[in-house]
């Protein structure tokens, strides 16, 4: 199998809209990150603005007390350095041809940036136009919301998707923090979302298409990717 060329694209923003500081959660990054670098995957990292990726410090607690692939962070300078230096969107434009899927990370950040967009809705319809792999792990697929498919709908209608839920963001206490709720917004726009309960380990693959509902929820979601991948190479 030809190594697979992975691009993760990650928010830039970094306040919801109560004031409070925010940005990916870190663990929806680092354990995909590795586990397509340990997949043997090429992995490039861009946010939307580029730049420092902000992380929302919730996210990390003291050594020793994260899941493993943000302990594995903490002690890799190499990898914190893509993510203090994240290429911009506009850069990865005109090389979506050497990408064989995008991956989408969560956070609230995703919530404020990735639906006004519109250079990652072009990266997304070319991606899943082209047969690619599109993936996105809890509030990830808020990226998805404003792509659309050839004869302009939603390119989500229709199609079966996990996502952060309702009742998780009711239980963290950010429903007013946000400009929408993802799961009733995928709903809006005519997708099947498929839940488990509260923070539980959940993801879906329909077709080339990627989702996982919530931070438990990254490795099963970058497992479905390289088998999707797999898959495709296979073809």
């Amino acid at each position: 199998m030809t190594q697979p060329n992975i691009l993760i694209v990650a928010t830039s923003a970094d306040t919801m809209h109560n004031g409070e500081p925010t940005g990916i959660w870190l663990e929806e990054l680092t354990t995909p990150f590795y586990a397509f670098v340990d997949g043997g995957a090429k992995v490039t990292v861009a946010s939307i603005k580029g730049g420092a990726i902000p992380v929302d410090q919730r996210s990390v607690a003291a050594k020793g007390d994260n899941d493993a692939s943000v302990e594995r962070y903490l002690e890799d300078a190499e990898t914190q350095g893509l993510v203090e230096a994240s290429a911009p969107i506009t850069a990865v434009l005109d090389t979506i041809s050497a990408f064989d899927a995008i991956f989408l990370p969560g956070g609230h950040g995703t919530m404020f940036d990735y639906p006004q967009s519109a250079e990652l809705a072009q990266l997304i319809e070319t991606f899943d136009r082209a047969g690619k792999v599109v993936a996105a792990v809890c509030h990830g697929p808020a990226g998805l919301v404003s792509a659309r498919t050839p004869d302009g709908a939603p390119l989500v209608s229709g199609r079966t998707i996990a996502a952060f839920t309702d009742s998780e963001e009711r239980a963290v206490g950010l429903q007013d923090a946000v400009p929408f709720l993802l799961e009733t917004k995928l709903r809006e726009l005519g997708a099947t979302v498929s839940t488990a309960p509260d923070f539980q380990a959940h993801a879906v693959r329909d077709g080339q298409l990627v989702t996982g509902q919530n931070p438990a929820s990254a490795k099963m979601t970058a497992a479905l990717v390289l088998e999707a991948l797999a898959e495709r190479a296979a073809a």
